[in-house]
């Protein structure tokens, strides 16, 4: 049952991750007393990679769960509180906005920031599962910089997956490109690019069948789908490109957003079509995902919530 008197909240965070935890930083600086609900997966993505090496100011690399706790603990020192709970339904038409957490706490709020962020696709394989971070990585530009010199595979058909295939190229001995079907998704100047690329073998009509390997990724066994046959390849990294889903579901009847479901934002801000509620990292990323990005557009998020309850007179 709902709580009759909601909390009321001038600034709410709605998940957590490079963007939630930076836009609590400058909320938390700026005086806002930000109230962060940390969501499914606190920490976001990092929490399931091992080495970050491309986040400015770490010269020897971090682990991204380390990473994540040292956010936390910064937005913390600041004042942020940070609470477990899922965001389940908003209101997005009411004044104050209304939230509801974990289906039965509702709360009011004057700014709304979310940074729920976007879940990589998987394959559903439980040895997927059991090397990712070992081996298997749902992120090239990520971490494709550890198979340097090394066989590598990566299972999609899309541009992403094209061109992902073709930066692994750039490092990489080898690299193997599953597609399932007998063509690709991708447009035709991506295609060309792997198609030409001599270091890229494509293998049609091909599905994974098994990741190899008892703690790290040494191998990938494939399915041709027209005859059933399979082979097995040598490899050390193993990436999946089939797509990100941008856990936005239940702001989508409020919050314009493209046939993916990633929330659209005024351009050059982190505004939404809706008064007061704010959107950065990757549900609203599809470009570029990383958490550098992601931790700027975190930082544009609180700086124009705090605007906004300026002009409203509030702050």
């Amino acid at each position: 049952m709902a709580n009759s008197t909601p909390e009321h909240i001038k600034c709410l965070i709605i998940g957590s991750g490079p963007a939630g935890y930076t836009a609590a930083i400058y909320a938390s600086r700026a005086g806002l007393a930000p109230v962060m609900y940390q969501g499914l997966q606190p920490g976001g993505q990092l929490t399931i990679t091992n080495d970050v090496e491309n986040f400015p100011g770490y010269p020897d690399g971090i682990m991204g769960p380390e990473m994540m706790e040292d956010l936390k603990k910064q937005a913390a020192r600041f004042g942020t509180d940070i609470r477990y709970g899922i965001a389940t339904s908003v209101d997005f038409e009411s004044h104050p906005r209304r939230i509801t957490v974990d289906e039965n706490l509702e709360l009011t709020a004057d700014t709304v920031i979310i940074a729920t962020g976007a879940s990589a696709k998987w394959l559903g394989l439980p040895s997927e599962q059991r090397l990712n971070g070992s081996g298997v990585s749902a992120c090239a530009v990520c971490d494709g910089f550890f198979y340097r010199g090394k066989d590598v595979a990566i299972v999609g058909a899309g541009d992403t997956a094209a061109e992902e295939a073709t930066y692994l190229a750039n490092l990489c001995s080898k690299v193997y490109m599953i597609v399932r079907k007998g063509e690709m998704k991708a447009s035709k100047i991506m295609q060309k690019r792997v198609l030409d690329n001599p270091k890229i073998e494509v293998l049609w009509n091909t599905v994974t069948d098994e990741i190899l390997g008892e703690h790290a990724v040494d191998g990938v066994r494939v399915k041709n789908v027209l005859d059933g046959t399979t082979r097995e390849l040598a490899i050390e990294g193993f990436f999946v490109a089939i797509g990100h889903e941008p856990n936005s579901k239940i702001f989508q009847p409020y919050l314009h957003h493209d046939e993916q479901g990633y929330l659209k934002t005024l351009p050059g801000t982190a505004k939404t079509n809706v008064d007061g509620v704010f959107a950065c990292g990757d549900v609203q990323d599809y470009t570029y995902r990383q958490a550098v990005t992601a931790a700027g557009s975190g930082c544009m998020a609180a700086l124009d919530a705090e605007r906004y309850l300026a002009a409203l007179g509030d702050h």
